[in-house]
């Protein structure tokens, strides 16, 4: 079993990953310690984590909603400041805040009549075209780049898919090819799922069927495809996205690719 070696431990916050170490096409190598990604830091013990403080992080990149801020507000590391980037503020509010719902009784019928990988496939594609998408990931681009704001720990709920796209842009700007983004977004499924296994065991007890839940819970190829998909079809490259779709200037994405890479 291949050991990953992104995977960074902490009791107080789940699916921590360190984006750095990952070989890009042309021989260079993304630098560690600059910007790392996980779930949500809801949880008190973040404020005294010692495997949070080692981080050193200057700024935490919050990409949740409102409804999902408020009940549980980032808890911040020694040090940290925070930076709240709403993703999806434009958005209506899809099948995840139906979740209390379908996890009743009342609402397992429902869930067999919802196409919920075709939910998350059009999450995605907003991801990329969506305006306040291209604003938040515009804002947290920017962020890396300021070395007075690194390292930067950037987040969701569970750290798949608004982080999994942010982590996508990071890596295909150090020139990581998509086979590469590929692992990186779908290494998190592990995580993700021991997460959210207490969901589906909910949802069992009350006679629905897991399965059926599942394409909401994890991550999928199909669903970052359709990001690159929406991105080809809007902008042509992925350097056109960065210039057009997040307004980053030639200077500004020359000196992300430094940034993130050890080779200069």
């Amino acid at each position: 079993m291949t050991v990953d070696a992104h995977i960074l431990l902490s009791p107080a916050v789940t699916n921590l990953r360190d984006i750095g170490g990952r070989a890009t096409a042309d021989g260079g190598t993304l630098a560690t310690g600059v910007a790392y990604r996980s779930a949500e830091l809801a949880d008190a013990s973040v404020v005294t984590d010692a495997a949070l403080a080692d981080l050193g992080i200057r700024t935490v990149v919050d990409l949740r909603t409102d409804a999902e801020r408020t009940p549980r507000p980032d808890q911040l590391p020694a040090g940290a400041q925070l930076l709240v980037l709403d993703a999806l503020a434009d958005m209506p509010e899809g099948a995840a805040a139906q979740l209390p719902a379908l996890l009743s009784g009342g609402g397992t019928d429902v869930l067999a009549t919802l196409d919920l990988a075709g939910q998350m496939i059009t999450v995605y594609r907003r991801l990329v075209v969506g305006d306040a998408a291209r604003t938040a990931y515009a804002a947290f681009v920017r962020t890396v780049l300021d070395p007075e704001r690194r390292p930067v720990l950037f987040h969701c709920t569970a750290g798949k898919d608004r982080t999994g796209w942010a982590a996508t842009i990071l890596l295909l700007a150090a020139g990581v090819d998509e086979a590469g983004a590929l692992d990186e977004f779908l290494a998190v499924n592990p995580a993700v799922r021991e997460t959210f296994a207490p969901l589906l065991q909910q949802l069992a007890a009350v006679g629905g069927d897991p399965e059926l839940l599942r394409p909401l819970l994890e991550v999928r190829a199909e669903y970052l495809e359709a990001a690159l998909d929406a991105l080809r079809e809007r902008f042509g490259t992925f350097d056109a996205y960065l210039r057009d779709g997040l307004g980053l200037s030639e200077i500004e994405v020359e000196a992300l690719r430094r940034t993130l890479r050890t080779d200069g």
